[in-house]
């Protein structure tokens, strides 16, 4: 895996980044270990462990792992079932499966479960952490069930306790008005505000107010020393299955939590970080939880939101998520008194907060649009009246059975026809659309809708589906032969692939599919002279009429596929990189860089340039998408990509003489000016006075780039990187700008088995 050299600016950066995640783990640490009713120190020695092991193990390098906010009601339930060393057994166990799931490589099915159901268990368990540390807030004790939290709560609003209640709420308070400060304070104040993360001041004016005041509320118990009570873990009693079920349930909870964590934060991974290999991480998640059930601690898995402010806060490499571990130790060694003055409801409010958010990362609206809100709210109730387990199995059944019903989808369509000219006088015509996949499921359907025509009538049945099994072939069969031994007439148009005729004839071979005709991403010239679309054999096609047939082939051709794609890219947009080339047609930037939509936001002007910040000429069309790119889409990388033969290079060579007709492109070429005096002083070097200026050209971009202040300090805190490339169109290779030497190179090609570690081309 390619690490990122550490230098100084780069251990600045995590040193930085690792004391902002310390912050925020340590109230969520104790936080979920309450919550747990697990011992406090449990929940430090996870953060610990989880910092320092999966930091230094893990696939993600900016993941940061600790006590799992997503398994707390299942270690409410095992805790007092099994007892605490019993169940740091149990953790133990996980880890072992995970370290074996890890070796064997299988971590990218763990993502086969429906979104759906992730986000109904991650709402399910916000569910619970609010319904369980209200009591603690109102000055109660939880009970283990969540639907006893809820049934419970009216008497315990009746007899709330006002100081730990008054805690929470001064502990929320601060979390809602400390998010928005940065938006009404001045922007030197705003800084320096988004660098403190909102968990501290909230749980440290909360411990002050108790501490000043003396308020009556239940503290922190840390013990003197983090494994002062340490026990060795010993077996779980009780039937066999129930403990099985309990390790795979620890074990794949977590791991799950810990891969969508990956995923999530592969996305934004900034410049530079490799991308995330998910054996890797969970081989470390094994690791980590074997360690820590050893040691007493909770289980471990990726937090999205520690690993968010990771990221956010400038972390560039492993070291910051291992020092965030190494703080933990250090506080929990050193602290101890401090820690023990934190009240429990502060810790509750603090949870409470975070049940909130997860419950909103449901995301209904979404899910409604794709049609799965069902398994997210299958989900969601069944991990609060049934347990997290028992809930992820309904959700996982209602998917299935939702699967199953789109995959078995069936349209039949009897419409009655015009007579046809065969037809036999007052004989009516019929036609019949069946649409889908055929299979036993559907043959009721086909069959009560075959068998209301009339006998004796003509029929035209088309088969537009993309399965047919035994079932449905002999069903259709049966009624054809019937109906025409009557008189009637059967023709069977099978319109996307031959399945009953091939069943007729005994034809078992495997199904062919049509080849496309043409390729998607060659001219219509070539398809033309190849004669593969119809439309275009004759000798003379206007252009509208190409672009018509080109429409025509896409929509029967290529929509049908990219439809999913779209309908999820139809209200949002997030590209990855900010693409900014020339206007020539040659130049087909998803093609060169095997991207898709939603990839690229894409700029083309004449001669892929960026009018220089404060130029006479003005311009704002190329300024305004690069604000907009990343100021609003948060995009994090530029390329600027040029290519041979440019005619807007070959003009600046000849003096711009050849366009002095063409106004407004004599006075846009003027923003190549800088390009033109940077070739005229560099010296010669046996390329082609053209090849050379469209290279310099890409260069010259670039800095005219970093001539905006704005993006030139964004530039400097690296939080945008600036790339140039180069397309040769001769030879259609792509090569990209070595900044160091000022020369471009080819860009490697990457080996199948490294493609998971390799950084991204740009």
């Amino acid at each position: 895996m390619t690490i990122k050299p550490l230098n100084v600016s780069t251990l600045r950066r995590d040193l930085f980044a690792s004391f902002v995640v310390f912050l925020v783990a340590i109230p969520m640490s104790l936080g979920i270990a309450v919550a747990c009713g697990a011992p406090v120190a449990a929940g430090l020695i996870a953060a610990i462990v989880g910092g320092v092991v999966a930091g230094l193990l893990g696939g993600s390098p900016l993941q940061v792992s600790g006590p799992a906010a997503g398994l707390t009601v299942i270690m409410a339930g095992l805790i007092p079932a099994y007892g605490w060393p019993a169940t740091c057994t149990i953790v133990l166990l996980g880890g072992l499966l995970q370290l074996l799931l890890g070796a064997c490589r299988v971590a990218r099915t763990a993502l086969a479960v429906s979104p759906a159901v992730v986000h109904g268990m991650i709402a399910g368990v916000g569910v619970a952490l609010v319904l369980a540390q209200a009591h603690v807030v109102l000055g109660g004790t939880p009970r283990h069930s969540v639907l006893d939290n809820l049934v419970r709560l009216p008497g315990r609003l009746l007899h709330a306790h006002p100081h730990p209640a008054l805690l929470a709420l001064l502990t929320i308070t601060v979390l809602t008005v400390w998010t928005r400060l940065p938006r009404i304070t001045g922007p030197r104040l705003a800084g320096a505000l988004r660098l403190v993360p909102a968990p501290l001041p909230a749980i440290g004016l909360a411990t002050l107010v108790a501490w000043w005041f003396g308020w009556d509320a239940v503290r922190v118990d840390l013990p003197e020393s983090l494994l002062a009570d340490w026990r060795a873990p010993v077996l779980p009693r009780g039937p066999l299955p129930e403990i099985f079920g309990a390790v795979v349930s620890v074990a794949l909870v977590a791991a799950v939590e810990s891969l969508l964590c990956t995923v999530a934060l592969d996305r934004r991974r900034p410049p530079g970080v490799p991308r995330a290999d998910l054996d890797r991480e969970m081989f470390a998640q094994g690791a980590s939880n074997t360690l820590s059930g050893l040691l007493g601690g909770l289980p471990i898995a990726g937090a999205i939101v520690r690993s968010t402010n990771n990221v956010e806060a400038g972390a560039r490499t492993r070291a910051a998520t291992v020092l965030h571990g190494v703080w933990v130790l250090v506080l929990a060694l050193s602290c101890g008194p401090v820690i023990e003055q934190v009240p429990l409801a502060a810790l509750a409010a603090l949870l409470i907060a975070l049940g909130a958010k997860m419950i909103g990362a449901a995301r209904p609206r979404e899910l409604r649009h794709h049609r799965e809100a069902t398994a997210c709210a299958a989900t969601l109730a069944g991990v609060v009246a049934l347990g997290l387990g028992e809930g992820v199995l309904l959700g996982i059944g209602v998917a299935a059975i939702m699967a199953l019903r789109r995959l078995t989808r069936l349209s039949v369509r009897v419409e009655e026809a015009v007579p046809a000219a065969d037809d036999r006088p007052g004989q009516a015509g019929w036609h019949v659309v069946v649409e889908g996949t055929l299979t036993f499921l559907g043959v009721p359907r086909v069959t009560g809708a075959l068998q209301r025509i009339p006998a004796g009538a003509g029929v035209d049945l088309d088969l537009n589906v993309d399965f047919m099994d035994h079932a449905a072939f002999d069903a259709i069969h049966q009624w054809r032969l019937a109906h025409e031994r009557l008189g009637g007439r059967v023709d069977i148009d099978e319109v996307h692939e031959a399945w009953y005729e091939r069943a007729v004839t005994g034809d078992i071979s495997p199904q062919r599919k049509t080849p496309p005709s043409a390729r998607w991403w060659a001219p219509w010239a070539n398809r033309r002279r190849r004669s593969e679309v119809p439309e275009l054999d004759a000798p003379e096609v206007s252009p509208s009429a190409l672009l018509l047939a080109g429409v025509r082939e896409y929509q029967g051709r290529t929509a049908p596929l990219v439809r999913p794609i779209m309908s999820e890219l139809a209200f949002e947009q997030k590209p990855e990189h900010l693409f900014i080339t020339c206007v020539d047609s040659r130049v087909v930037p998803n093609i060169i860089t095997a991207s898709g939509p939603g990839d690229l936001f894409i700029n083309r002007n004449v001669g892929n340039m960026v009018p220089r910040h404060g130029s006479r000429t003005s311009d704002d069309s190329v300024a305004a998408t690069v604000e907009y790119a990343l100021n609003v889409l948060g995009i994090r990388t530029i390329t600027v990509c040029g290519h041979s033969n440019c005619g807007a290079m070959a003009a600046l060579l000849a003096g711009g003489t050849e366009v002095e007709h063409l106004t407004s492109l004599t006075r846009w070429l003027k923003h190549g000016n800088h390009s033109l005096a940077r070739f005229l002083d560099a010296e010669p070097d046996g390329r082609p006075p053209l090849t050379r200026l469209c290279q310099i050209n890409v260069m010259q971009q670039l800095d005219n780039l970093l001539s905006y202040p704005w993006l030139r300090a964004m530039a400097d805190r690296g939080e945008v990187e600036l790339v140039g490339l180069y397309l040769d169109l001769e030879t259609a290779d792509v090569q990209m700008l070595d900044r160091a030497s000022g020369s471009f190179v080819p860009v490697a090609e990457e080996n199948p088995g490294d493609a998971a570690d390799a950084p991204a081309l740009a």
